[in-house]
């Protein structure tokens, strides 16, 4: 005898997937307002009035991303420390300016240094993913000093009437904060300059925005045929999560060469645990640690400046703990002088 028909079954509904959020939605949505980080990391109301006025001079900006990285209730984060507006910010140190590693004495022209042989540094944008409060351009007129402003024309003219430069820096601002087409018309016009071996790009988004290294910046990595330095700005190893891990691979994938400068920051990382951990997770991640750098002496900073006989004893701390490969260069840049310089 036959089997009854089973009844048939309803189709189990597929709940569509929803698109990544693009990183430029990230972007405009970071946190710019005192009192909403302070709300969302429950800080004392009081750090409020003195972030609100610090922050007139230099907008805070950060990721909400990075800001979910923070301790709650922690006024002394290292990674809060970092963007949070204070009230030291306002007071005029003696031998903190405005430009101190002399990048006006080094313009070429709009968008242009030129401090060291061979190397050419183009400002691409003002605009940053995160403001950080040590910023040694946080005083810089990029109104008037942005490469783009001439579509990547006069630029490459510069470079042209110049056959001695051979590698191009990308910087800012933060250059990844360009899209893709921008990026994407400055390399092509660089294919005309066969002097031209390697293209450096100096970034903080793969750290503080890592859904920035998407698909299309990476097919635009893949088609440059220039030698590719990503050169990522990490200061502690908290912010290194998996997402920037994921960016990380992403930007090596891509043929890139990856190096991490930091800053010597008191209260941030002026320990040699703080350091040494820092340098073991970035080479987990197949990032080699670069320089250290002495606080570039910015007007507004002060109160995160190290004095240079404990960046000496920190150095040496790294050196007897780290083999010397993981132990970046320490150096402090002097306006005028020839190359960064080494202080040991």
């Amino acid at each position: 005898m036959p089997m009854p028909l089973a009844e048939p079954s309803s189709p189990t509904p597929i709940t569509p997937t929803p698109p990544p959020v693009r990183w430029q939605q990230l972007l405009a949505d970071a946190v710019s307002s005192p009192a909403e980080l302070c709300e969302l990391l429950k800080l004392d109301p009081a750090l409020i009035a003195p972030a609100i006025a610090a922050s007139a001079q230099f907008p805070l900006r950060v990721p909400r991303s990075f800001v979910a990285r923070m301790r709650q209730g922690d006024p002394y984060d290292p990674l809060l420390l970092q963007v949070l507006p204070m009230a030291p910010e306002l007071q005029s140190v003696a031998g903190y300016v405005a430009d101190p590693v002399g990048d006006m004495a080094a313009r070429t022209g709009p968008g242009m240094l030129h401090k060291y042989q061979a190397r050419a540094l183009v400002v691409a944008t003002g605009a940053c993913a995160v403001h950080c409060r040590y910023c040694f351009r946080r005083h810089f007129p990029y109104d008037e000093e942005s490469a783009l402003g001439g579509g990547w024309q006069t630029t490459i003219e510069q470079l042209r009437r110049d056959p001695s430069i051979t590698e191009i820096i990308l910087s800012g601002g933060d250059p990844l904060s360009l899209s893709d087409r921008r990026l994407t018309q400055l390399t092509e016009a660089l294919r005309d300059l066969p002097q031209v071996r390697r293209l450096r790009i100096h970034t903080r988004y793969p750290i503080v925005l890592p859904e920035r290294i998407d698909a299309g910046l990476r097919r635009w990595l893949s088609g440059v045929s220039l030698q590719k330095v990503v050169v990522i700005h990490a200061n502690h190893a908290r912010e290194l999560d998996v997402e920037v891990e994921r960016a990380c691979r992403d930007l090596a994938d891509a043929g890139v060469t990856l190096l991490n400068q930091s800053v010597l920051l008191r209260g941030v990382n002026d320990s040699v645990d703080a350091l040494a951990e820092l340098s073991e997770r970035l080479f987990a991640m197949h990032v080699l640690p670069y320089y250290l750098h002495m606080l570039d002496r910015v007007q507004g900073a002060a109160h995160f400046d190290v004095e240079e006989a404990g960046a000496r004893s920190l150095y040496a701390g790294l050196l007897a703990r780290l083999p010397g490969y993981l132990v970046p260069k320490l150096v402090r840049e002097i306006a005028g002088e020839a190359s960064k310089t080494p202080l040991v």
